[in-house]
């Protein structure tokens, strides 16, 4: 199944097992620059899970500007490190690749870390030099060093980082470099310094070894920055240079295009891969598609028409390490697929406070392969999962794969909850669709499903059950309000009609936002309305991007800082500071979010009964579906 996805790639000495690439993402799982044995895991389980090709994380070429949380391999104290990661894909039957990187502004994250920018540049507010002629060279030469160890570390490739703002790029692109000296000006001055960068690497490493290079595109939203024919004219200038392989990357860290690099579901699969064709066909060198590539059946297509010649997965991975093999077989009915929801691999990389490292909404085990293990149980049990939402359904799973007995109580007639509901709104039919899969997924495994079967204190008196979970979830909250022309989001997203042209939506979290893109898709005038200093504080970094870009493009109307304060004649009375006003609608839909149910009656009568239990989800508190698959997994490995 899928042949060319499975046909083998060669380039030089490089020979993968298929056409797959796990891409060269940035996990947080080092530790002071340094190969984790949790990094060393997370690689090799996706090795064995079939990829052709890992390419590890950007690993920094220049010690006084590598950030603490970014793998280094700026010095030979990280070989061993960088050689155990090697033997352990290589022991999979994976190749092993590295990314080699100067991260010129992104290093600002660690305020010890030296920013190094082609010309004087404002970051976070401080002004930071350009950097000098000196040492511009002393960066060319950390490059062929960098090069030099990660031979003696073991890798088959390298891959050259010259995409997303980072020096590489910075100095490549007009919209980023200004210098007046032979740095800058023309492509071919301002291609100097990643030209002589290539040239470093190819000089340190086997004649037969390949080197790979990461490019955007073209810039997108940066004024001044490169098209895709200065692209294709550098491209072929790092041909010369020693570059064998083009992996065409997309988006920058300083403007919108940010969300093209990490792209969420907004955006649709494979995006950027006319670009990726248009770039191999006018160089003739073989290249990787990226972009959003999620199902063994995009990617299939893409090489089937020859627009590239990999293709990375990456997401894909994160959310199924044995995403490769599972295709590979045509067991794709078992594939847990990305959703592009950004939540744990983007959000959870950024949000340094709030997370350890990378996760992922569909895979609690990223970065936990070595700890989170599950296994067998010794105490066999009989378990009720009450609710057959996500975190229910993860649960559940999780207890039959540890050899238990599980029985989930939906008192509705599907399965998948508010994850079904999500997938309602515009250009979110991959989280509908893969709630419905999730369910089909518990059923094979062994799970008991019960459908419109609320559970109650006369189940618990009928039937034995060893423990509980709880997980029925939450319900979204009305505000008191009810009339014809009055309105529930979740109502709306599952496809309630809405009479009237003008319509208010209470509430500009990701739920109001949502519906209000809906009825503003179809011919509503809509505004939102939000109390808080701005809307959409749930939505990370990509998606805030795209819904907030949508809505301005169908008209969407956001008032923040603007309090709902009553229905009138004609419409709301709206609060913004000490003013009160009206605002004219035919019809309000309340978004503002949801409370869980009360499960006091039911928690008593287990209590009563002696049965242990446990609740998860938005049970707890309302959160994201993040939270809720976490705690069903770590419920059911720890029953």
């Amino acid at each position: 199944m899928f042949p060319k996805l499975f046909e083998p790639f060669s380039v030089r000495s490089l020979t993968t097992r298929n056409r797959i690439v796990m891409p060269a993402m940035g996990t947080r799982m080092c530790d002071e620059r340094a190969v984790t044995d949790k990094l060393v895991e997370y690689h090799r389980v996706r090795a064995a899970g079939g990829v052709g090709l890992s390419i590890v994380e950007v690993s920094a070429v220049h010690a006084p500007s590598s950030p603490n949380c970014f793998l280094s391999i700026a010095e030979d104290r990280f070989i061993e490190g960088h050689k155990r990661l090697t033997d352990a894909i290589h022991a999979e039957g994976g190749r092993a690749g590295v990314q080699l990187w100067q991260g010129s502004i992104a290093v600002a994250m660690d305020p010890a870390a030296q920013i190094l920018v082609p010309n004087e540049m404002t970051v976070h507010g401080f002004t930071v030099p350009g950097i000098t002629v000196d040492q511009i060279h002393e960066i060319i030469d950390c490059y062929g060093a960098a090069a030099a160890r990660c031979v003696e570390a073991g890798y088959d490739c390298i891959e050259f980082h010259c995409a997303h703002n980072y020096l590489p790029h910075s100095f490549l692109s007009a919209g980023l470099n200004h210098r007046d000296d032979e740095w800058g000006g023309s492509l071919e001055n301002r291609a100097k310094f990643p030209l002589a960068c290539i040239r470093a690497i190819r000089e340190n490493i086997p004649e037969d070894m390949p080197l790979f290079m990461r490019i955007g595109a073209h810039d997108d939203c940066l004024e001044g920055g490169m098209t895709i024919e200065d692209t294709i004219e550098f491209c072929k200038m790092a041909r010369e240079a020693g570059v064998d392989v083009l992996d065409i990357s997309r988006g920058n860290i300083i403007t919108a295009a940010n969300a093209l690099e990490v792209p969420p579901i907004d955006l649709v699969p494979g995006f950027n891969i006319d670009n990726a064709a248009r770039i191999r066909r006018e160089t003739g060198m073989p290249t990787i598609g990226v972009g959003r590539i999620n199902t063994p059946q995009v990617a299939e297509k893409i090489l089937e028409e020859d627009q590239v010649d990999l293709v990375v997965m990456g997401r894909a991975q994160l959310a199924d390490p044995d995403f490769c093999n599972k295709a590979r077989e045509g067991r794709t009915d078992s594939i847990v697929y990305c959703v592009g929801c950004d939540q744990g691999c983007l959000d959870g990389f950024a949000d340094i406070r709030n997370f350890e490292h990378i996760t992922c909404l569909r895979n609690p085990l990223v970065g936990h392969e070595l700890d989170w293990k599950v296994e067998e149980a010794d105490d066999r049990k009989r378990i009720a999962v009450v609710g057959g939402g996500v975190a229910g359904l993860m649960a559940a799973e999780t207890l039959v794969a540890r050899g238990h007995e599980a029985v989930v109580f939906e008192a509705s007639d599907r399965l998948g909850g508010q994850f079904v509901t999500a997938g309602k709104a515009p250009g979110k039919r991959e989280m509908e669709l893969a709630a419905s899969l999730m369910g089909e997924q518990a059923r094979r495994c062994g799970v008991e499903i019960r459908l419109e079967t609320p559970f109650t204190p006369e189940t618990i008196a009928e039937e034995h059950f060893d423990r509980v979970i709880l997980a029925n979830g939450a319900a979204p909250i009305t505000m008191g309000l009810s009339g014809a022309n009055i309105h529930v989001a979740h109502d709306v997203l599952e496809g309630e009609q809405v009479e009237g042209e003008r319509v208010i939506v209470i509430g500009g979290g990701l739920v109001g936002l949502e519906v209000a893109d809906a009825l503003a898709s179809a011919g509503k005038q809509v505004t939102v309305l939000e109390m808080a200093e701005r809307a959409g504080a749930d939505l990370g970094s990509a998606r805030a991007t795209c819904v907030f870009g949508k809505l301005a493009k169908l008209g969407v109307e956001i008032e923040a800082s603007t309090a709902f304060d009553g229905i009138t004649e004609s419409g709301v009375r709206v609060k913004s500071g000490e003013d009160t006003r009206e605002l004219a609608c035919d019809a309000v839909v309340v978004a503002v979010g949801s409370r869980a149910r009360n499960n006091d009656e039911l928690v008593a009568a287990l209590d009563a009964a002696g049965i242990p239990h446990c609740s998860v989800g938005d049970v707890e508190r309302p959160r994201r579906a993040l939270d809720a698959i976490r705690e069903g997994f770590l419920a059911g490995r720890e029953a």
